[in-house]
């Protein structure tokens, strides 16, 4: 006996459509929540995305600093460290600006102008030792990226989406610096 196909179409939408149609509606919700306060309600007290934005943002100029002390001590590193730290002191000026936005007061003005040196490449005061040989200096820049994307990964669950969105991508920046920086050192 052949095989029918059924007489009746089923009616309603069908599954793929249902399917389609809660991904998108999950995916509009996720986009469109609204962020939280800048502040804590019980106290008044910078909220921990802004605690985080700051703890970025200084972080970003001590690396950027280093980057510039390393490029003091060895010039010859100056061509492949520059655009690194040019970088670098970018994702400072993000969470800064982000920090200003948010109501959270501006860096304190000494932090301002060693940035400021930093970014137009002014020799800064070295606040730690540059290692002894090119390959170490480079090493220890690897390893402060590595250890700062991993810092920056970790704090993503405990801050709001743009923030995280920021983090996220610093992260990302710093773990390919760590890659370029190592990169034909081995």
């Amino acid at each position: 006996m052949p095989f029918t196909l059924p007489s009746r179409t089923p009616s309603g939408p069908r599954r793929r459509t249902l399917l389609a149609t809660a991904a998108g509606a999950f995916a509009l919700a996720g986009c469109s929540t609204s962020e939280p306060s800048t502040t804590e309600t019980s106290g008044g007290g910078p909220s921990a995305a802004d605690r985080a934005r700051a703890r970025a943002a200084r972080d970003s100029r001590a690396l950027a600093e280093r980057y510039a002390a390393v490029i003091t001590a060895y010039p010859s590193l100056a061509e492949r460290l520059r655009p690194l730290r040019a970088e670098v002191v970018r994702h400072t000026a993000a969470f800064d600006s982000g920090s200003r936005a948010s109501g959270s007061p501006s860096p304190s003005p000494s932090a301002s102008a060693s940035e400021s040196a930093v970014a137009a490449g002014a020799t800064p005061a070295p606040s730690a030792t540059v290692p002894a040989t090119e390959k170490d200096a480079l090493k220890e820049l690897a390893s402060a990226e590595r250890t700062l994307a991993d810092q920056r990964t970790k704090a993503l669950l405990d801050v709001p989406g743009e923030l995280a969105r920021l983090l996220a991508s610093v992260a990302a920046a710093g773990a390919a610096h760590a890659y370029l920086l190592t990169e034909g050192t081995k």
